[in-house]
């Protein structure tokens, strides 16, 4: 059995966009309710996040936007960054717990022999762009954790694999032309964002799924395309973008997957660590929104990392 992981905080259930906000407090036990309920969370070695350093936000982000999110976040009340994403007087601490956990978990499998690890954190990441926070997200901690691994030895080349319903903009912006690292979003198109950037050959793969593509257009784009090119790619440690969002169950979004389809995903992702990155993923939580169906999903992918 892998030597599995779960990074978390109770700090990260203190921010609030607003009441009644989707991206809402009650998804991190959500997910850790069911993992006791299925029998997981005893199987899985418990770490508490940290907050990620200035210097690790920097190599994702301007500097410029990470000192205005340290000066607008607010000591009480609320700070309206856009249309749907706010800042309480907890939001900066979890943002930076959740840019941490990606930390603490490149060091878990790359130091500490670790094979797979789950963070279980919030605020999502992939759609923080460099010099801007949005959708829910304000750093994007899967792209700093990708970046701060490519600094460890052995690690030589890292892969992103982002199965939210929603496209990861913020993570395609964030490791730009950088030609060690693979990423592939699969996503409902058009949605928010309503943008992606054009694939690139080898390295960069967006996948848009129409509204009411279920499990079985999923698993035909990623065998055709994704997991051909990630096998070729080769990654010393594969990262995954683990949205529950295109769960039918969703009220965001309109795909059909059910927890099967995010079981699979994640086997198939497992099998390719296996033969290219010595077993080691780690996954980090983005979007999910129906509290039911993002706990079953979640313990779901959480058991094929096990």
């Amino acid at each position: 059995m892998p030597k599995s992981a779960l990074i978390t905080h109770q700090d990260c259930t203190l921010h609030e966009i607003s009441a009644g906000h989707p991206e809402r407090p009650q998804r991190i036990g959500a997910v850790l309710d069911q993992l006791v309920e299925q029998g997981l969370f005893e199987m899985l070695h418990r770490f508490e996040a940290t907050e990620a350093g200035r210097e690790h936000l920097l190599a994702a982000h301007s500097e410029t936007y990470v000192d205005q999110l340290f000066d607008v976040a607010p000591s009480h009340g609320s700070v309206q960054l856009d249309a749907d994403t706010a800042m309480n007087e907890h939001s900066l601490r979890a943002a930076l717990l959740g840019a941490g956990a990606g930390l603490q978990a490149v060091d878990l499998v790359v130091d500490d022999d670790f094979d797979t690890v789950f963070c279980c954190v919030r605020p999502p990441g992939h759609h923080a762009e460099r010099s801007e926070a949005m959708g829910f997200c304000f750093f994007g901690s899967i792209a700093i954790a990708a970046l701060y691994a490519l600094q460890k030895p052995g690690i030589n080349r890292t892969a992103i694999i982002d199965f939210d319903v929603h496209h990861g903009n913020g993570t395609e912006d964030l490791i730009g032309d950088h030609a060690d690292i693979f990423f592939c979003s699969t996503f409902q198109y058009p949605l928010y964002p309503g943008k992606y950037g054009p694939n690139v050959p080898g390295r960069k793969i967006n996948l848009p799924l129409a509204a009411g593509s279920d499990g079985a257009e999923l698993k035909r784009v990623m065998e055709a395309e994704c997991l051909p090119a990630l096998r070729a790619f080769a990654p010393d440690l594969i990262f995954i973008s683990a949205g529950f969002d295109a769960h039918k169950d969703d009220p965001l979004a309109g795909l059909e997957f059910v927890e099967d389809d995010f079981a699979w995903v994640t086997r198939e992702l497992v099998k390719v660590a296996g033969q290219t990155a010595q077993g080691r993923v780690i996954s980090m939580l983005e979007g999910g929104y129906d509290l039911p169906a993002l706990g079953r999903s979640a313990a779901a992918h959480v058991k094929e990392l096990l």
